[in-house]
């Protein structure tokens, strides 16, 4: 009978839900702007909240579309063109899903550094041998 190894898990600290697509600074802004305001922004003021150039937003809002986490809607308010980004529903979910991931890190990157000195041997901390 042929034995199977079991599957590894992965370590306590991977934090396998951190999306790389989501995990990057402007995106991060983003997502966090569109998910205050849920019927979307106007490209110029989703430009400005993120501190953003025209070209920088748009290569992220595409990075974020082609994920299926913002749709980017193109129409015409008082006979101009507008470009309107709004956070899909799944967009909203798996960004949820993973601030509560983020969440985690940081309460056990606190949780260490408040252990971490108490426990220390550190070599700097000791004199050194005469």
């Amino acid at each position: 009978m042929a034995t199977s190894e079991p599957t590894p898990s992965p370590g306590r600290f991977a934090y396998e839900g951190l999306d790389r697509v989501m995990h990057e600074k402007a995106r991060l802004g983003v997502l966090t702007s569109l998910i205050a305001h849920p019927r979307g922004l106007a490209f110029a003021d989703l430009k400005r909240l993120c501190g953003l150039t025209d070209g920088n937003l748009s290569r992220h809002l595409q990075v974020l579309a082609e994920a299926g986490l913002v749709e980017i809607l193109k129409g015409y308010e008082h006979n101009r063109p507008q470009t309107v980004c709004r956070i899909t529903a799944d967009g909203r979910r798996r960004f949820l899903d993973y601030l509560a991931v983020l969440e985690q890190v940081v309460r056990d990157a606190t949780a260490a550094a408040r252990v971490a000195p108490a426990a220390r041997t550190g070599l700097a901390d000791d004199p050194a041998p005469a």
